[in-house]
């Protein structure tokens, strides 16, 4: 029995063009794409809320309108106690205690130097970073 290059071409280009398909499907997964929507400039995750007002929190401090950022930071606070420690089942202290702690001492560390500013505006470098860090924390929640 003797084997022809015509009779292999057909065969080989199906399994060329099959595996050639598998690796672009492989490649681009829209499962991977973690696209989050927003509405009216708000990602509409479970943790967009509370980026939203941290960043307006920080944006008052950049401005210079302490009392503002400290007003706001509180608003952060009750909200985030209220919904994510006594909220029922689906409140992440319940649902995750580590995870809750870690966020919870990052909003901490973020709010307090600017609820606590009595006249003087705490050290930019810190705030930014602390704002930074507990921003990092809420992605591991959303």
């Amino acid at each position: 029995m003797t084997f022809s290059f015509k009779n292999m071409v057909r065969p080989l280009s199906v399994l060329l063009v099959g595996l050639f398909v598998g690796i672009a499907a492989l490649g681009f997964n829209p499962a991977q794409e973690k696209k989050v929507a927003q509405m009216n400039g708000v990602d509409n995750t479970k943790m967009g809320a509370y980026r939203a007002l941290a960043q307006h929190i920080y944006g008052d401090f950049q401005r210079g309108d302490m009392a503002a950022a400290a007003e706001l930071s509180r608003v952060l606070e009750r909200i985030w106690d209220k919904a994510e420690e006594y909220g029922g089942d689906t409140a992440l202290a319940k649902t995750n205690r580590k995870l809750f702690d870690e966020i919870d001492k990052a909003m901490d560390q973020f709010i307090t130097p600017l609820m606590e500013a009595k006249g003087k505006a705490p050290d930019a470098a810190k705030v930014k970073a602390a704002f930074n860090l507990y921003l990092e924390k809420l992605k591991l929640a959303d």
